[in-house]
């Protein structure tokens, strides 16, 4: 069974959505999205550096957009079977849980990106209002980091899995984090995020997901889509949709979504654009599930050949896990 999944914010790398945009008609999707959301998504994909790409206005709209651009060219590479392709199951990571339900066919593209284009704004504004910030924990038992990070004043805002666990808090108390690690963390990584996502300081943007929710017309997920709060299959279009407005503030729960994962019977696991991160969690966390990243156009045939033998079909071999690397960066 294949389980399809978008990262999340601090996956974005400069430059990443060049070699997509020579794919047929891939630049004329990107400028139409771009004119919906005001966003010129080709500069930041394509020239803009790692610091432009950081503002979470910015990072959040893109990492989506190349989702569903990397999603479309792996339906076309499927050629003849594109029609009868559906994963066994649906999920994201933070923000890539609104690419998800764009998957899903929760919400259309247009839809999708109009709210993550409005959340994207409104955790950049929450953000602004104390300087805060994110960090992984690398190693360690999960109940005693938690419990440290607590002492420090911290929120385990994604439990991540693999012996990962991303801290998020102000910057003094991350200062703290970086002096005073929990017993058995190995390292403590910053993020490339601009604010303690997933934490009570994004509340106000939890009331304006709230109102822009108010535009949307979901539709009831065509897939099973796993949900970051706890790991549930989420059936219900308006569900998707509530709970993608809760988890703002709320943890990402990504170790749960795996335990769901393997209590499905996932067998393997594709990562969209810009792949990487979630398929080396799933590497560690899901011994024997097959894994590969959608990082370039390069990447599609071997993805191809993942569905076909996922499917039972006949294929010829290929070395799936090439593109996935085993320790990609933490997503946020």
């Amino acid at each position: 069974m294949l389980v399809l999944v978008a990262p999340g914010q601090g996956a974005q790398t400069p430059g990443f959505l060049t070699p997509w945009l020579e794919l047929p008609g891939a630049a004329d999707r990107i400028a139409v999205w771009s004119d919906a959301i005001g966003l010129d998504l080709a500069h930041y994909g394509t020239k803009a550096d790692a610091d432009e790409i950081r503002d979470t206005a910015v990072a959040q709209p893109l990492l989506v957009a190349a989702g569903l651009l990397s999603a479309s060219a792996l339906r076309e590479a499927l050629g003849d079977a594109r029609e009868d392709f559906a994963p066994g199951a649906l999920a994201g990571h933070s923000v890539g849980e609104i690419t998800a339900a764009a998957f899903a066919g929760v919400l259309d593209e247009a839809a999708a990106l109009r709210l993550v284009r409005t959340r994207g704004l409104a955790m950049a504004e929450a953000a602004a209002v104390t300087e805060t910030g994110m960090s992984a924990l690398l190693g360690g038992d999960p109940e005693v980091s938690i419990a440290h990070l607590k002492k420090l004043g911290l929120t385990p805002a994604n439990v991540n899995g693999a012996g990962q666990i991303v801290a998020a808090g102000t910057k003094e108390q991350l200062a703290a984090l970086d002096a005073d690690k929990p017993e058995g963390v190995r390292k403590v990584v910053a993020l490339k995020v601009a604010g303690a996502f997933h934490t009570h300081h994004m509340a106000p943007a939890v009331a304006k997901l709230e109102e822009a929710a108010k535009a949307l017309a979901p539709m009831d997920p065509k897939v099973p889509y796993v949900s970051n709060r706890d790991g549930a299959v989420v059936t219900a279009g308006d569900e998707v949709v509530a709970r993608l407005v809760g988890q703002v503030a709320n943890p990402v729960r990504w170790d749960l979504c795996m335990d769901t994962f393997k209590q499905l019977g996932a067998t393997a696991i594709i990562e969209v654009c810009p792949g990487g991160t979630l398929v080396g969690l799933a590497k560690r966390a899901l011994p024997g599930v097959r894994t590969l990243a959608l990082k370039t156009p390069d990447d599609l045939e071997a993805a191809r050949t993942l569905i076909a033998e996922s499917a039972g079909a006949t294929a010829p071999a290929a070395d799936a896990s090439h593109a996935a690397d085993a320790a990609g960066s933490p997503s946020a």
